[in-house]
């Protein structure tokens, strides 16, 4: 064995290991396979007779976080098992909510309808057709209630999955937190809140770059001091991912995206070490498993030096990349769809074994409609099945020091950061999109996968390759066309009942923030609490700051 890793291993377990075990040790003493071989928590070089090998990636729990952000990583807790929901009212989702929770899923993560995502009530022209068919619709503070009733905040961590208005669904959450006279200081969960992969990849944008990233370091400052155990942002590669980027597309694209947040909360005069460790991440999962799991891998690598050396970040919080994952939805087929069972099984196994820390399974039934209570089922299954019988949360990073593995890993780091180094040349992410450059890199690759599949040099189960004629039916949830008619009903009553006068005083102070430079949160949540609507909050921005038109042409 050689000396130098003998030395990494004992510094590695008195500065790192006992320190985090004192905190809260392990789920239980002892781990083992099946033939009562005992599993260690972790594997190194030096476990391997005869080979002598120095890394520079250190051990998990350790700058730079190759091998994963905790000492002991599952071993302690496993990763939040969140399944994504929301759909019709808010009482259907809160029933939804109530029934995964009753199945041992560990937290919450809300899809809003696309009015609601692009900052427009129910009752909008522009919202006909759309209430509640994506996700739930949430357009004021009753709904929030609603949406919430009977789940104690300070019990559950909740992920929002909303962007352009994402200050404002926050704001709703605060007040309803209130309202259970729960402290936001213990409220803990995520706001997507990543607006420039909107203009990127996804599209539910509303208002023009500078006000939006302004909502943004508004959110992280707010944050900072009130709800300090919240994440202010999930910097997202799914979207990325789903537009049809490669994975090393994703991480670099993602991490480009991370370093503008971080330089418009720096020049906002936010503190580094006060902001970054409210910084999260969300990455897709997609079939190749050994390329997600070094891509996830790299992704950490890349990302604590940043935060290290880039923006000298002096607190380890600061340079962990935590992250949610979600298996890929872009990759399920409406064809044969029990085999999207396994897709995100795989899947999900990449995850796991890339070291997320919350996870979200997809149901086989997404590609035809919103997914059925027994799909959801199925899906929050195979993660509990993951956790507790597959045995690959027992040891930490269990793929480390496969050649295959670690090449793969450093291959992705490098090519990510070329992406990176073009991206800076151009001026930064912001000027990268406005350039249309990353769309068109995206673009290109998605071309370049169609085609591929059209030439069956990719096969894709069930659809080019192992096609049946005859398709098996699913029973599909689908969603009342009367849900329109009652949430609009819902909120012109709500109207009618409020203090008018508060509502128009509180949007009235908006404005006057908005045309200011004060932080806008405090703004937005007496708004909310006045019962003002989302889509009259957004409307009131709207006619301050415009909204945001893309180039036509890339």
């Amino acid at each position: 064995m050689s000396d130098n890793i003998k030395t990494l291993r004992e510094q590695w377990r008195t500065e790192t290991l006992e320190p985090f075990l004192a905190k809260g040790g392990e789920r239980r003493e002892q781990f083992k396979t099946s033939s009562e071989i005992p599993i260690e928590r972790l594997y190194a070089p030096d476990d391997l007779a005869g080979w002598e090998y120095a890394t520079q990636d250190g051990f998990p729990g350790q700058y730079p976080y190759t091998r994963g952000i905790y000492p002991t990583m599952y071993r302690g807790r496993f990763w939040t098992m969140r399944q994504y929901a929301g759909f019709a009212t808010a009482e259907e989702s809160n029933r939804r909510y109530k029934f995964l929770l009753s199945q041992g899923q560990t937290g919450l993560s809300v899809a809003f309808d696309l009015p609601t995502q692009i900052g427009y009530d129910s009752d909008h022209p522009l919202a006909e057709g759309e209430v509640g068919k994506v996700g739930v619709a949430v357009a004021s503070l009753e709904d929030m209630e609603t949406l919430f009733n009977g789940i104690p905040l300070d019990k559950v961590s909740t992920s929002m999955t909303i962007n352009a208005p994402a200050s404002i669904l926050l704001a709703m959450y605060i007040a309803v937190a209130r309202k259970q006279g729960v402290d936001a200081r213990n409220l803990r969960g995520t706001i997507q809140n990543d607006i420039l992969k909107e203009y990127l990849a996804r599209g539910t944008y509303i208002f023009p770059p500078a006000p939006s990233m302004r909502l943004v370091t508004d959110t992280f400052a707010y944050c900072m001091e009130s709800l300090p155990k919240w994440n202010t942002i999930s910097i997202s590669g799914y979207h990325i991912r789903e537009a049809g980027s490669t994975a090393v597309q994703e991480v670099a694209f993602t991490l480009a995206n991370a370093i503008a947040y971080v330089e418009s909360a720096l020049a906002a005069g936010l503190d580094v070490d006060r902001f970054a460790g409210q910084l999260a991440f969300f990455f897709n999962a997609h079939n190749n498993l050994f390329e997600e799991v070094a891509k996830y891998r790299a992704a950490r690598r890349l990302w604590a030096r940043i935060m290290r050396e880039r923006f000298g970040a002096k607190k380890p919080r600061s340079w962990m990349l935590r992250f949610h994952t979600q298996t890929a939805g872009s990759t399920l087929t409406a064809q044969q769809p029990e085999n999207n069972v396994i897709r995100v099984t795989v899947q999900a196994l990449a995850a796991v074994l890339g070291g997320t820390q919350s996870l979200h399974t997809n149901s086989r039934d997404e590609a035809l409609a919103l997914p059925s209570e027994q799909a959801v089922q199925i899906a929050l299954r195979t993660q509990q099945i993951l956790a507790h019988e597959s045995g690959v949360a027992d040891t930490v990073d269990p793929l480390a020091g496969s050649y295959f593995v670690e090449q793969l890993t450093d291959e992705i780091e490098q090519r990510a950061q070329a992406y990176m180094d073009k991206i800076e040349g151009i001026g930064g992410a912001l000027a990268a999109i406005e350039a249309g450059y990353t769309q068109r890199e995206i673009q290109d690759a998605a071309y370049q996968v169609q085609k591929a599949i059209e030439r069956e040099e990719e096969v894709v189960v069930g659809v080019n390759r192992f096609a049946v004629p005859e398709e098996q039916k699913l029973a599909l949830l689908r969603v009342d066309p009367a849900v329109q008619d009652q949430q609009i009903a819902r909120l012109r009553a709500l109207r009618e009942r409020r203090d008018g006068e508060r509502a128009d005083a509180t949007l009235d102070r908006l404005e006057e923030a908005a045309r200011g430079s004060e932080n806008m949160l405090p703004r937005i949540l007496d708004c909310v609490e006045a019962y003002v609507t989302l889509g009259e909050i957004c409307g009131r921005l709207r006619e301050v700051w415009g909204e945001y038109r893309p180039s036509a042409v890339l």
